[in-house]
Parts: structure tokens; C-alpha cells; sequence
């Protein structure tokens, strides 16, 4: 059976699943056995089809239309990216709490598998500063073998949550909760470099540890490292505001010089480069004053040579004299093994998506390429990793073309790796923690708060939650706790959502006209239900014929409770005398009502304007006020005082 076909078939299904359950026709024709077979032989055939193919690996696409030109630009963006990857894979090690030559174990696999599998030419995969937080806590507790074994399993978990096409997940963050966990993040890595950058000892791997530790030892501060520290900053946020030399084009009515040009692009490539510009600064004092006796800095100290051992993640492990299995090290890993890729994907499709410019982001296949990469990335001794906003946004802004960029990284961090070693023994720890502390800055977002404040205030509610306690408890439970009152927010809007009800008078009938403004859920229910027996208990009038008129309009769905509760709304006004309607209500919420009680049907309506819809209770309004004077009619009209009168 051909592809179309099927899906016709298929189509037959969904619309005989969909027709009326009381037809008027006879019985409804099954979809046989073999139909159902034939749908699944040919969606297992699809998947093996050249488009399938071309769009679970994307090199096939661009690598046959490769050329020269294409090369160059990502070579120069490649080698760009690399000089900024080297120091800050460095520098997220030791945040990690790993020896350094992890973050260059870090730095060049993910960017290898994302060449053939990532569908957006800019992402660059490594480490990054909230993933080396995340790591932190395990690291030293349990040791480095627990961050490679975290690498595989959140890698496993993300490809698997990929290729199930869950990605949806990640849109239960909201977004003032993503910014409260990135602010609180960025805060948090930037107070654990107070130590590096003023030269103090101690532990600090969390928010109050790091300000604790900073003010117990502030006597100890270094003169040397603390203003090698301040100068990296201030010279990195200088760097940083080259870029705007940058002359691109001939500007209309303008005549750039040569030198003018030059200039311009040269410093737009010094603030590009600035990380590493920086590093290779601190490393060339140190080493200077070493020669020559002197050594003020605290420096990081001898990194292993050589390439990583390559093999599988260690599934069992020894640190501190005791054992650890692969059960034990799971069971310790704990909820790190759902926030770690939550937040690995969160972070690399919303870079993805800022970096798209308006085109689809593949959210599965990002997913796919991500996972594929952390896992790859574990036979080398990587830490986690994700996509980096810092190093994307390089990579973008040198010019790259396709994801061939990733190669030339991945290749500098290896030169880097089999050959200076030795001179990554200089850098001072005061530059790195200057480098992490000055990237940080750009993490909080400080404006988001008066947005939300001009918006909807509600959401400054998990926005605050979220950072206090990620601030205070741990990143993983402040996200918990965020989501947490998101959804508690969430779930008061479906309890008591927008409902519009009021009072008209239809031809002399006075009628509740109720409007939701959206689809009810089970939550809802009763509350809706109380409120309008309520409102028909108070304005109800002896004298006067009344109804309740529900207005479907908005209801493109309701569960069955819902359904139970409206045929129990019925009944109680049934037993007021309330006759009720159930008016413009679309036929699949129909479907559910009768599906309930069939003996619903006669209450339904679907005129285009409310007195079509009330005739009989128009013809007993018109015969009790045969009885009653001309005065008496009038009275009665004035007692729905301030209601709307519908023709």
C-alpha cells in the first residue's frame, strides 16, 4: 500500500472514530485488521525513506553542496570559536570542581557529532558555566568518574526523549522561570570565583558557602591576584565594546579609507578573540616573573598531557577508599538525572531558536544530535555538555556557513590538548576566574523584571520562587520548586477561569446568558456549576418565566467530568424550574455530552440568535400574560433592572 493511501485509510479511521454515536444511518463500517497493518508496514517504511534519512542526518544535505568559499568561512570561524572554547573549557573544569584537562576533554567530540547530526549551523556544543554547576556537587563528593557517567546516562535520557519526539516537555518552563534559574545560576558560579579572583582558600561550591568563605578569609585577600583579577575584567567588558568598530559594507553616502577598514575589522576580531587574548596574557606574565623568581600568582597548576583515554564510561567506580557500583553511582546521581537534560535541552534549542532567524527549528533532531553528543562525548572523559550561548554567538558573528565549523574547534582543542599542556601550568587561576565572573554578567537578565511588572505581575511569583531557591537550596530543586508554582498558577486559572454571565431579557423571558471564555476542564467543573445555581437562586422571579442559557461558543473541548457535571446542572435546575440550553455547543463537545446521557440531546440549540432558540418558552410567556394587565407586564419587565434587552 503507498503512502497516500494509507493515510486515507487512516483519515477513514479517525472520521468514522469521529461521527455521531447515535447516527441515524446504521451502523458504522470497522477498519479491518489488515488496513491497521498496512498504516504501520508503511510508517516503518517511511522511516527508513531518503527524506527521513536527510532529515535525521543533516550533513546529507549541505556536504554534496559544499564549496571552497563555504570552507573558508568556516575555517576562520572554526579556529575563531576554538580560541574561545580552549580557556573557558578550562575554566568551567574548575568550576566543575574537575582538573582542568576536562574541559578540553569537553570541547571537541560534542562539536564532532553535532557536524553530522545538528540541523542549525551556529550551535556550538561544550561545556558550559550552569552545566559545570550542576556537575559540582557530585564531583566532589563522589569524584570525577560520577560527572562521565552523568555524561552517558543524561546523553541516553536526551536522545531517548529526541527520538520519542518529547521535546514538549522543556514548554513546562516557562520563561520567567528559565530566567530566575539562569540569574540565580550566574550569580551563584560568580560568587564561587570571589576565591580565584581575590586568592583565598576554602570551599565554595554554592551561594552562601562563597560569601561565608569570602568574609572569613578577606583578610587573606592577594594584592597581586586581586588586581590581576579586576584588570581581566575591566579589559574583557573593554574588548567586548570593540565590536561596534566593525565596518561592514559601504555605508550609503559615506567613503571608508583603507586604514579606517583595517582598523575597524581588526578590532572586531580582537573582541571576538578577547577570551583567549586575555588567558594568553595572564599565562605570558606568569611565566615571565617565573623566570625571573618571582611567582605572585596562584596559578592552575600542571594539566595532564596527552589525549583522554578513550573507552567506556566507568560504570563502577572507587573514591575515598570505598566502592561504588552502578546502582549506588545512579541512586547518588538522584535528580540530576532529570534536571541535567531538562536543562542541557532547554538551553540548546532556545539558543537554536534565537540563533535561527525566523526559520523552524528540528526540536527532535536537536535533541538527537545533543544526546548523541553527551554519549560520544563520555568515551573521552567529558563532563555534560550543551549548547553555548557565548560560543554561538562567535561562531555567528565570524561569518560560519554550516556546521563544518564544529570540525575545526573540535580539531584546535585537540592541538591544544598534544601540545600546550605545559603552558597551560602559567595561567593564573585570577584570570579564569575573571573570565567566568565577566561571562556571568551578561547571564542576568535585569530587565525582565520591570517587563513582567508592566505585563502580568502574577509571573514575578514563580520568577522569585525560582531564584530564591535555587540561590538558597540547589539549582535542581529551585527549578523544581519554580515549575511547581507555575503549574499551581496554571491549575488556578483552569479552577475558576473566566466565565461571563449576565442576565438579558428575551421576549419577555428573563435568561442567564453564560459565556465561558475557554474550553472547561475537570477543576471547573463544579465551581461553574455552583456559581450558576447560586446566580439562579438570587434572581429568581415568581412572576416571570426564567432559563439558563449556556453559550458554547469557546468550548472546543471538555472532559467527562465536565460532562457529568453539566448533566447534574440539569437536574438542579430542574428542581428550581429552570428549563436550561445548551446553545451553539461545537458537535465534538456534543458528542462528549451525549456520550454521557443521551437524554441530553433534546437540550441543545444552535440558533443564530437566542429568542429562535427560546419559541417555547416564548409561547408560555405569551400565554401567562394574557392574564395579566398591561401594567403588569410593564412591572415585570422593570424588574430585571440594568439587564440587556437582545431582540
Amino acid at each position: 500500500m503507498e503512502l497516500d493511501d494509507c493515510c486515507n485509510e487512516t483519515k477513514a479511521c479517525l472520521d468514522n472514530g469521529n461521527k455521531n454515536p447515535y447516527p441515524d444511518d446504521g451502523p458504522e463500517r470497522e477498519v479491518s485488521s489488515q488496513e491497521c497493518g498496512a498504516y504501520v508496514r508503511s510508517q516503518l517504511a517511511s522511516m527508513c525513506a531518503r527524506h527521513t534519512l536527510a532529515r535525521r542526518l543533516p550533513i546529507t544535505q549541505w556536504l554534496p553542496r559544499y564549496t571552497w568559499s563555504l570552507f573558508l568561512h568556516d575555517l576562520m570561524a572554526g579556529l575563531t570559536v576554538g580560541m574561545t572554547a580552549i580557556p573557558q573549557g578550562i575554566a568551567y573544569a574548575v568550576v566543575a570542581g574537575l582538573a582542568p584537562q576536562y574541559g578540553l576533554y569537553s570541547g571537541f567530540m560534542g562539536s564532532f557529532v553535532y557536524v553530522f547530526f545538528g540541523s542549525t549551523k551556529d550551535i556550538t556544543v561544550g561545556p558550559t558555566a550552569i552545566m559545570a554547576l550542576m556537575t559540582q556537587s557530585y564531583v566532589l563528593n563522589f569524584g570525577p568518574d560520577f560527572a562521565v557517567l552523568l555524561t552517558f546516562l543524561s546523553g541516553c535520557i536526551i536522545a531517548v526523549l529526541g527520538l520519542l519526539q518529547l521535546g514538549f516537555v522543556v514548554d513546562f518552563i516557562s520563561m520567567p522561570v528559565t530566567v530566575g534559574f539562569t540569574s540565580a545560576a550566574a550569580i551563584t558560579i560568580a560568587s564561587s570565583q570571589l576565591k580565584g579572583l581575590f586568592g583565598l582558600k576554602g570551599r565554595s561550591d554554592k551561594f552562601l558557602d562563597s560569601i561565608i568563605n569570602f568574609f572569613e578569609h578577606i583578610r587573606e585577600v592577594k594584592g597581586w591576584d586581586s588586581a590581576l583579577g579586576v584588570s581581566t575584567i575591566v579589559a574583557l567588558l573593554l574588548m567586548q565594546r570593540l565590536s561596534v568598530l566593525r565596518v561592514k559594507g559601504n555605508p550609503p553616502g559615506q567613503t571608508i579609507s583603507k586604514f579606517r577598514r583595517i582598523f575597524g575589522n581588526t578590532m572586531w576580531m580582537v573582541s571576538l578573540a578577547r577570551n583567549a587574548i586575555v588567558v594568553f596574557f595572564g599565562v605570558g606574565l606568569a611565566y615571565v616573573l617565573y623566570i625571573n623568581g618571582h611567582e605572585p600568582f596562584s596559578l592552575t597548576g600542571k594539566i595532564e598531557e596527552g589525549f583522554p583515554p578513550f573507552g567506556l564510561p566507568p560504570f563502577n567506580t572507587v573514591f575515598k577508599n570505598q566502592t561504588y557500583n552502578f546502582v549506588e553511582m545512579t541512586s547518588a546521581l538522584g535528580s540530576s538525572l532529570i534536571a541535567i537534560p531538562l536543562i542541557s535541552i532547554l538551553e540548546s534549542i532556545a539558543i537554536a531558536k534565537a540563533f535561527s532567524k525566523g526559520k523552524a527549528v528540528d526540536a527532535t533532531q536537536e535533541m538527537i544530535a545533543l544526546g548523541l553528543g553527551n554519549m560520544a562525548g563520555s568515551f573521552v572523559r567529558s563532563m555534560p555538555v550543551t549548547g553555548s550561548f557565548t560560543r554561538t554567538a562567535v561562531n555567528n558573528a565570524s561569518g560560519v556557513r554550516t556546521p563544518a565549523g564544529g570540525i575545526f574547534t573540535g580539531l584546535l582543542v585537540m592541538g591544544a590538548l598534544g601540545l600546550l599542556t605545559s603552558t597551560f601550568y602559567f595561567i593564573p587561576k585570577a584570570t579564569l576566574s575573571g573570565l567566568i565572573m565577566t561571562a556571568m554578567f551578561f547571564m542576568i537578565d535585569y530587565h525582565v523584571v520591570s517587563l513582567l511588572w508592566r505585563t502580568k505581575r502574577i509571573d514575578l511569583i514563580p520568577l522569585g520562587a525560582t531564584f530564591l531557591c535555587c540561590l538558597l537550596i540547589g539549582l535542581e530543586y529551585g527549578m523544581i520548586v519554580g515549575i511547581a508554582v507555575n503549574l499551581l498558577i496554571l491549575l488556578y486559572h483552569s479552577a475558576r477561569p473566566p466565565v461571563d454571565m449576565k442576565w438579558v431579557v428575551v421576549n419577555g423571558c428573563n435568561v442567564l446568558l453564560v459565556t465561558p471564555a475557554q474550553s472547561l476542564a475537570f477543576p471547573s467543573a463544579e465551581y461553574v456549576r455552583e456559581v450558576i445555581v447560586a446566580d439562579c437562586n438570587q434572581h429568581r422571579d415568581e412572576s416571570q418565566q426564567s432559563a439558563v442559557v449556556i453559550d458554547g461558543a469557546n468550548l472546543f473541548n471538555i472532559d467527562s467530568t465536565v460532562a457529568k457535571v453539566v448533566k447534574l446542572l440539569s437536574e438542579d435546575l430542574k428542581m428550581l424550574e429552570v428549563p436550561i440550553f445548551l446553545w451553539r455547543w461545537p458537535q465534538q463537545v456534543t458528542y462528549t455530552l451525549l456520550g454521557i446521557d443521551p437524554k441530553m440531546k433534546p437540550f441543545f440549540r444552535n440558533g443564530p440568535t437566542l429568542d429562535l432558540i427560546l419559541t417555547a418558552l416564548e409561547n408560555r410567556v405569551r400565554h401567562e400574560s394574557e392574564v395579566l394587565t398591561e401594567e403588569d407586564t410593564g412591572a415585570s419587565v422593570m424588574k430585571a433592572n440594568g439587564s440587556q434587552h437582545i431582540p
